[in-house]
């Protein structure tokens, strides 16, 4: 049946196309492996953007960063939804003491990249 829906009902023996040839075939069967290349590279890119006082395109990269590593341990757009609002909630419930966070140092901030 396979073989009829990819050329178009014929049944040749030449032109049978197992399960096994298309999974190996296709990009999809090596995408982990793939993305985790994608991820180091990257990881040195912002590493030498850092290096180099490029802060603002290193932050960038960081939120592609951080997408491929959602995408390797399969945390959707909902689910990085759902953890920013109970951190915003969390963060709403603490009482902030005025010697912690004063005008001269920055906020820290609610999400952090980690590997």
């Amino acid at each position: 049946m396979l073989s009829s829906l990819l050329h178009g009902g014929r049944g040749d023996r030449h032109d049978y196309i197992s399960q096994a040839e298309l999974t190996e075939r296709t990009p999809v069967s090596h995408s982990d492996e793939q993305l985790q290349s994608v991820l180091e590279t990257l990881e040195e890119c912002r590493k030498v953007l850092n290096e180099i006082n490029s802060r603002e395109s290193a932050e960038l990269l960081s939120v592609v960063i951080l997408d491929v590593r959602m995408k390797l341990k399969g945390i959707d757009g909902a689910d990085l939804k759902a953890l920013c609002d109970e951190m915003l909630r969390s963060a709403v419930s603490e009482p902030q003491s005025p010697s912690k966070q004063t005008q001269d140092q920055p906020r820290r901030p609610l999400l952090r990249v980690v590997k």
